[in-house]
């Protein structure tokens, strides 16, 4: 069956304006709505979280204290991902405990800026390093060398558990390059950690890794300059609660 023809453009994809007498033409809505389709496809997002957004994130209504601090993360997000790109600080780095709903929120702002037209890609901070060293390695058989490419170019990078990756000189050198050179080139990145820091209001107990200690204080300094910083002071677990 043949698609519906948009009766605004006759499926052309764009649409005649006249503004102060003078004839022009824009992207019609249902080509913005093609391309956001395609964005969202190209993405990368894992099926779990395909549906994430703002208006499904569920506050724990039965702890009030827990229910206002991620209330005003909620708030945070929204604004962040509203205003984009006319940002003082183009990333959103998300740090709280394990199950605090951060990959929520992280895909939920990622997929509205999908919506809006920029490229993005979700890429899980173990995996990415994985595929990095296995592209570049001659005796991997691997011919995948885009994927540390991509990471520096696409329009918004979704880090998801930043810092998870064993730390070597290798693991430091690389996750600097690419935060360094998207800090440099005003290319947004939306981080999540589960990692402290001391800085960012995070208590840091005797024993416990930072985020500086597991990315280098590089990267972390980098990440600190080009992302809004927001703390999950919660330590409700979202996925349990959410599943009650």
């Amino acid at each position: 069956m043949a698609s519906e023809v948009c009766q605004v453009c006759g499926g052309t994809g764009w649409r005649i304006i006249e503004r102060d007498g003078i004839s022009g033409a824009e992207r019609c809505r249902c080509s913005q709505a093609e391309r956001s389709r395609e964005l969202q496809s190209r993405s990368k997002i894992p099926p779990l979280y395909a549906n994430a957004s703002l208006e499904n994130f569920r506050l724990p209504r039965d702890n009030p204290a827990a229910e206002l601090a991620l209330g005003q993360v909620l708030t945070t997000v929204r604004s962040y991902a509203r205003e984009f790109p006319a940002l003082e600080k183009p990333g959103l780095l998300l740090m709280g405990e394990p199950g605090t709903g951060k990959t929520h929120l992280a895909v939920a702002a990622l997929r509205i800026l999908l919506g809006k037209g920029f490229e993005g890609m979700f890429s899980d901070y173990q995996n990415l390093l994985d595929r990095i060293r296995t592209g570049y390695d001659p005796n991997s058989g691997s011919s995948d060398k885009e994927a540390y490419r991509e990471a520096l170019d696409v329009e918004v990078l979704l880090l998801d558990d930043l810092g998870a990756h064993r730390v070597t000189d290798w693991v430091e050198d690389t996750v600097t390059s690419i935060i360094t050179h998207r800090c440099n080139h005003k290319k947004a990145l939306i981080a999540t950690t589960n990692l402290v820091d001391a800085d960012a209001g995070s208590t840091v107990s005797q024993g416990r890794t930072t985020l500086g200690e597991r990315v280098g204080m590089r990267a972390r300094s980098r990440l600190f300059e080009m992302c809004k910083v927001v703390r999950m002071s919660t330590a409700e677990d979202y996925r349990i609660k959410r599943v009650r």
